[in-house]
């Protein structure tokens, strides 16, 4: 086998302590473990079955297929996919024992042609807009909703198992936005009541939410970005100081290495001219792979245990760094180097990509992919 020239390497033992964190930190409100977008870039069937070893009573995805990959990987207990367009065929998930959000009556009543179908009740949570402007049913036509949803589990097609939103700005926990969209929720559910839908469950925590906020906490957490070990909520603290541990690094080998003069132009458009005889490095990734150009002369990598800078234009598939006069004390080709990883060694971290990079954590750990192995260590493995 040829040995990997760049990996992810994924810690399922970190995952699964951040889940036990968060679970104490949800204080008697059950867990959801987001799973969507591959797990978050971390490889969405591992992260599951961690997460799911390490006591999330729930998993949530985006897509109906992601859910139905689920439930092909093995994966039997409570699973939320939220986001379909309109014709699409709810039978599969709904048979297949996975619940669903509808925002809408025409979707709700989507749904029920589904569980028609297959000849069985679907399970729905009913997602309301409290301020997001996203998805959701907005507050004018919520009574609308709620009454179909009445009719629909009279009928037999539906179950209402939830009633549910999303926070907008839950990174900054004093926001006014905040307590504005708790408000509107248990209005919200005061209408749904009335019209004779009694939820199970009330959810709206997300990850920075569930850290920050516990008047948000009610039955049920998500959690996504804070299952990974990153921090939802920079400004207020580092992934350490919510006691999370990132659980990915990404490492490469260096592909060739150089000694060039002082005023050498270092790749497309010689963005980067060296001011004195340097040492450069070719790393094998590129944004072919998921690595930022916005990065380009920002960032930093490890080799050696030694931080040394990005130099040049990120390209498709390969970026440059400067291993310094004394060549990062001798680095040769094939050694490793350390794009991100936990911090530990002083290494960057996912963190410090998204800001030499203008973005957030959730965007570069999700991007990667391209011709990237990754690999998955750790008792959950």
């Amino acid at each position: 086998m040829i040995r990997p020239h760049a990996e992810a390497v994924v810690d399922l033992d970190a995952v699964a302590n951040n889940v036990t964190r968060l679970t104490r930190v949800a204080a008697g409100a059950a867990l959801m473990v987001v799973v969507k977008a591959d797990g978050y870039g971390h490889g969405m069937v591992p992260i599951a079955r961690a997460a799911r070893a390490a006591g999330a009573s729930w998993l949530g995805v985006a897509l109906l297929d992601e859910a139905l990959a689920l439930r092909a990987s093995g994966d039997t207990g409570r699973l939320l996919c939220w986001l379909a367009v309109p014709g699409v065929d709810f039978g599969a998930v709904i048979a297949a024992d996975v619940d669903v959000a509808a925002s809408s009556t025409a979707q709700l009543d989507e749904i029920a042609a589904g569980a028609g179908r297959v000849q069985r009740r679907a399970r729905v949570h009913l997602k309301v807009d409290t301020g997001l402007s996203r998805n959701g049913c907005s507050s004018q036509l919520w009574p609308q909703l709620v009454e179909s949803a009445a009719t629909w589990q009279r009928n037999g097609r539906v179950e209402v198992v939830g009633v549910w939103s999303h926070l907008a700005c839950a990174d900054e926990p004093d926001h006014p936005a905040n307590a504005a969209q708790e408000r509107v929720l248990d209005e919200s559910l005061d209408v749904a009541r009335a019209a004779g839908v009694t939820p199970q469950l009330v959810h709206l925590a997300n990850s920075p939410a569930t850290l920050t906020r516990p008047s948000s906490h009610r039955d049920l957490v998500r959690v996504g970005l804070a299952t990974y070990g990153l921090s939802p909520a920079p400004d207020v603290g580092s992934a350490g100081d919510f006691g999370l541990r990132p659980a990915m690094a990404l490492r490469a080998r260096l592909a060739a290495v150089r000694r060039v003069p002082a005023g050498a132009g270092v790749s497309y458009g010689h963005t980067h001219v060296t001011t004195q005889p340097t040492t450069l490095g070719l790393v094998p990734i590129g944004y072919a792979e998921g690595i930022a150009v916005s990065a380009s002369n920002n960032a930093q990598v490890a080799v050696r245990g030694r931080r040394c800078p990005q130099v040049g234009r990120v390209c498709m598939d390969q970026f440059v760094v400067d291993l310094g006069a004394g060549g990062a004390d001798d680095a040769g080709a094939g050694d490793e180097v350390v794009v991100f990883g936990p911090g530990d060694d002083g290494e960057p971290t996912a963190q410090d990509w998204a800001a030499a990079s203008g973005t957030i954590a959730y965007e570069v750990v999700t991007r990667l992919g391209g011709r990237l192995f990754r690999t998955h260590t750790g008792a959950g493995r």
